[in-house]
């Protein structure tokens, strides 16, 4: 399939209420069949969080990334995704995560690092718009002068791309370290404060509402690319509730790289 721009295609725009965590990570995989077979347009999916969660990548090792009893004492469910990319610490209202799932004839003949630059093109002029300067650091983070704003993960299957992002809007910089073991080994007993300068969140840089943020966000896409406000079929919904049973709370789905 030959290359192919934004405007060539029929953008679809969801954002539903709350959901759980392995329901995000079921939708995701259902969406990524729902396009590459043609049933459904290209989608932007803006995601709302019904519980705090770890989402770890696809090829992460469990126990390097999460300390399982930190995570049940918080009450922190764990998942694990389809895409690759690093861990990801989410609490309800303090992350903006959004998933999109396109041909991937819209990243034909890019690199990686090229192809995640060029699906976040949009959110760098959204950010801009509300006055943060923001730019893509190779390979996936989203960042600012003041520090690191959000993380990517992609997946391809078939003739699909799975591009999908986790933005700070707020974070509890103490909890994330209690629960993620990422970079213990290199913390010092200024940690926790290195780490909440590492990951500056976007309620510090616009004093923002974080739906003012969403807003921004998809008024700036529609703007670059079109879009039609949309909702999840019942019969995707369906199919992903029942995978998210079957596979994404599966303890052997969790625990493939132990």
């Amino acid at each position: 399939m030959s290359g192919s721009n934004w405007r060539d295609h029929d953008w679809q725009l969801i954002h539903a209420p709350a959901q759980p965590p392995a329901l995000h990570m079921a939708l995701d995989d259902v969406l990524m069949d729902e396009v590459g077979r043609g049933h459904r347009p290209p989608t932007l999916r803006i995601w709302e969080w019904a519980g705090p969660a770890v989402v770890i990548g696809r090829f992460q090792s469990l126990r390097n990334e999460v300390d399982a009893e930190a995570a049940e004492r918080h009450g922190i469910e764990v998942v694990r995704r389809i895409s690759g990319g690093g861990a990801m610490f989410i609490e309800p209202g303090n992350t903006i995560t959004y998933s999109i799932v396109a041909p991937d004839s819209l990243v034909d003949g890019m690199g990686f690092e090229q192809a995640y630059a060029y699906m976040d093109e949009w959110v760098l002029a959204a950010l801009a718009g509300l006055g943060i300067d923001a730019w893509y650091q190779p390979l996936n983070d989203i960042t600012s002068a003041a520090g690191k704003i959000a993380g990517a993960a992609q997946a391809r299957r078939g003739r699909t791309v799975l591009h999908h992002v986790t933005m700070a809007y707020d974070i509890d910089a103490s909890k994330m370290l209690d629960v993620l073991r990422i970079g213990r080994e290199k913390l010092s007993d200024k940690g926790t404060a290195s780490a909440a300068k590492r990951v500056d969140p976007l309620r510090s840089q616009t004093g923002l509402p974080r739906e003012a943020v969403i807003e921004k966000m998809l008024e700036t896409f529609r703007e670059r690319h079109g879009g039609t406000v949309d909702t999840l079929k019942p019969d995707e919904l369906q199919r992903a509730e029942a995978l998210a049973t079957s596979k994404f709370m599966s303890r052997e789905w969790t625990t493939v790289v132990p």
